[in-house]
């Protein structure tokens, strides 16, 4: 069975840290480009990081020096670090997988949900 599953979400105040987690099983996941997205009640949906295969990296502007993606293929999981939380991060955060796209379409394609895979997402608040 295909599927991502989200996990590590939750409460914390503004200046904090949360790390999520993102298990994959049912593809090989050494082979498709990874990242996340969030969205929060009536906010545009965001492209938050990506990784291609070959372990490159890329961000949005909102969370540069802030968030780092990450991936253990022994593991099939991905990673998504957030220090220095602000209440505006607050959103429903979700992992995706697409094997089509390369790192510059794959952040594009997390904005419009253009992707093969994604999971049910996992809540974080930040509060001031």
């Amino acid at each position: 069975q295909v599927q991502l599953v989200e996990s590590g979400g939750g409460s914390v105040q503004a200046g904090g840290s949360l790390r999520l987690s993102c298990a994959a099983s049912g593809y090989t996941f050494s082979s498709y480009s990874m990242g996340w997205f969030r969205q929060a009640p009536g906010n545009e949906r965001e492209g938050v990081a990506a990784i291609d295969t070959d372990g490159s990296t890329t961000y949005a502007d909102s969370v540069k020096g802030r968030f780092t993606i990450s991936k253990d293929n022994a593991k099939n999981t991905l990673y998504l670090q957030m220090n220095s939380l602000k209440p505006e991060d607050t959103a429903m955060y979700y992992c995706a997988a697409d094997g089509r796209w390369t790192l510059a379409n794959m952040m594009l394609a997390l904005a419009d949900r253009n992707l093969e895979l994604w999971g049910q997402g996992t809540q974080v608040t930040v509060s001031s």
